[in-house]
């Protein structure tokens, strides 16, 4: 293991959210069995009291969760000097067979969270907490994936050695490889473009006319939750050439670099804001007919789905500049 104050911090961070989620599950698991609004008696109240507290913890554990994905990728790319072969956080994911697996559940787990807090501001809007059973079921799905990913990150860290040798960005996203980025990466540029920019005005529009007429927000969300992995393949594609520009060079981590302005922290974080929002207005349409939340929802839903559309519109924006105002080319 490397011994590094982030490195520490960052585990220390994860096993104490770890143990607040699994105790909050624990009394979720009581809600689903013994929660009755209707009843005033002692254990009900204290179940009233339980959850109150719970919701605010897990806010918390749920920042925590958003700053330590960021984290964890500032980590990978501080450190990959360390490594013999690797130029980024690219090369430092591949040092064992961990690295991009943790990552792809810490995203997973980052927006369940996401859809959980607003799932869970909608219920305490509600007299009386309309989707509470549905909410604490989720919560345990979110955790048992959140353990998973707690012994990842442990299992990542204490293997890392300095003397292990790992392969550069240039070797794992290339055409070459065989892995889905080389897939990605050998789609037509044009089509890919096409593709994009085609997802990208559905989206905004279904959600310009959903925030409009209060119609259709299960057809934005559709489009919303389709734009994440989409964006993603479109910045591995050709938008991290425009940047870099170099025809060659798609890796997705090199855009968190200082040459680059740290360009790729903004575009990822709107991304995956405006992917979250977007869900989370689809999500909660399916709790509209509960009378206690009834009213609240549709004023929910659209302010989501306006946060959801700027995210979506600054990632445009970010990605576009290069790509318009920009000299390089490619065909």
């Amino acid at each position: 293991m490397i011994i590094d104050p982030p490195i520490i911090g960052l585990i220390f961070t994860a096993m104490t959210g770890m143990c607040f989620l699994i105790y909050a599950s624990g009394i979720g698991a009581r809600i689903i069995i013994q929660w009755d609004i209707k009843n005033g008696d002692e254990r009900q109240l204290i179940l009233e009291r339980k959850t109150c507290l719970i919701s605010i913890i897990l806010y918390y554990v749920m920042i925590c969760e958003f700053l330590s994905l960021f984290l964890f990728v500032f980590i990978a790319e501080d450190i990959h000097t360390l490594f013999t072969g690797s130029m980024c956080a690219a090369g430092t994911l591949n040092v064992n067979r961990f690295g991009y697996p943790f990552l792809l559940m810490k995203l997973i787990s980052f927006i369940l969270c996401g859809i959980w807090a607003i799932i869970n501001y909608v219920d305490n809007k509600g007299f009386d907490y309309p989707i509470i059973r549905f909410k604490y079921a989720f919560l345990i799905i979110i955790t048992g994936l959140i353990i998973c990913e707690t012994a990842f990150l442990i299992n990542y860290f204490f293997r890392l050695t300095p003397d292990i040798i790992t392969s550069c960005c240039g070797t794992l996203f290339n055409e070459d490889s065989r892995n889905m980025a080389a897939q990605i990466i050998s789609l037509p540029s044009v089509e890919t473009k096409i593709l994009f920019y085609a997802f990208l005005a559905l989206t905004i529009g279904s959600g310009t006319y959903f925030c409009l007429v209060e119609k259709s927000p299960l057809i934005f969300s559709f489009f919303s939750i389709v734009m994440l992995p989409l964006c993603l393949a479109s910045v591995i594609s050709f938008i991290s050439v425009y940047f870099y520009q170099q025809p060659t060079h798609h890796c997705p981590f090199c855009l968190l670099k200082k040459e680059y302005s740290y360009v790729g922290y903004l575009l990822y974080l709107t991304l995956f804001i405006a992917a979250i929002t977007g869900a989370g207005t689809g999500f909660i349409h399916f709790f509209k007919k509960r009378p206690s939340v009834q009213e609240v929802i549709p004023k929910i839903q659209k302010r989501l789905c306006g946060i959801s559309i700027s995210g979506y519109a600054v990632f445009a924006l970010i990605t576009s500049y290069p790509i318009v105002f920009s000299d390089f080319k490619i065909h």
